[in-house]
């Protein structure tokens, strides 16, 4: 009986084990998924894409903490996220350590989120707000919900930006299955994120946008600034359509909220 036991847990495992190997050639050997393609023959991708994560308070893994208002209990607290940063490591130079850290312990009134700023690239992406893409074989727009903010990549030959602005200068390209954009010139005062991390005018930025299925696109963002970080590094994350049948960009103008933020202490005082 025992014999019998033995030799069925045996051959149980190994048709186990069978499968699993069967399963992970098949995987291996499934072709790469392959977008609808555009009147002109390029990946499609228009749509409107939304970030699920909580990049935008932190890009690195953090744990749950309260917000900067207390009093207001979890409405404003930091939920907790794994992170998007390649090995969880953003390599700032020394002095720019320094600063970092003095950004997130002042976040609620210094972040450029707060005032209504144009978030950059590659905030921009990941804020909690859905964004649209508009392609062309010219050009390609990217439109935020957040701010109104626009980009348009110039896919033709690459073109100098005439000087930095919130946005940056985005030159793009195709390769293969991927979007490839160049970002420069872009404004030294926006920030990553919500814990403060943050670049100088030197940036630079390489986005790539790869459909992985119909409804999802992998977005890989590598970041270099040598003022500020001591080699580039890389964020990644999933983007997902919004498939609601009348899914649309709405208004969103920020400017008003933040004027007590930003001219409150300008107002005249009663009695002066």
């Amino acid at each position: 009986m025992r014999k019998w036991l033995s030799d069925s847990l045996i051959h149980s495992a190994a048709a186990a084990a069978g499968l699993l190997l069967a399963a992970t050639v098949a995987a291996a050997q499934a072709p790469a998924y392959r977008a609808p393609r555009t009147a002109d023959g390029k990946p499609n991708l228009n749509g409107i894409w939304q970030a699920l994560n909580t990049a935008n308070w932190d890009l690195q893994g953090h744990a749950a903490a309260k917000g900067p208002a207390p009093m207001l209990g979890a409405v404003f607290a930091i939920p907790p996220g794994l992170g998007v940063v390649e090995g969880d490591e953003i390599p700032y130079l020394p002095a720019a350590a320094a600063k970092k850290k003095e950004n997130q312990t002042h976040w609620a009134t210094l972040d450029p989120e707060a005032k209504c700023y144009l978030p950059g690239v590659p905030r921009a992406t990941y804020l909690p707000y859905p964004f649209q893409i508009v392609q062309s074989p010219q050009n390609i727009l990217i439109s935020y919900e957040y701010a109104n903010a626009v980009r348009v990549i110039n896919m033709g030959a690459p073109t100098k930006a005439p000087g930095d602005s919130w946005m940056g200068w985005s030159n793009g390209r195709w390769d293969g299955e991927t979007l490839v954009i160049d970002v420069t010139s872009l404004d030294e005062r926006t920030w990553f994120d919500r814990a403060g991390n943050f670049h100088s005018d030197a940036l630079h930025v390489v986005e790539r946008y790869t459909a992985r299925s119909a409804d999802t696109l992998t977005y890989e963002a590598t970041i270099e600034d040598p003022k500020v970080f001591s080699r580039p590094w890389k964020i990644s994350m999933p983007l997902y359509r919004r498939v609601e049948r009348n899914a649309k960009l709405l208004e969103y103008r920020c400017v008003e909220f933040a004027e007590e933020l930003l001219y409150g202490t300008l107002r005249k005082k009663p009695g002066h």
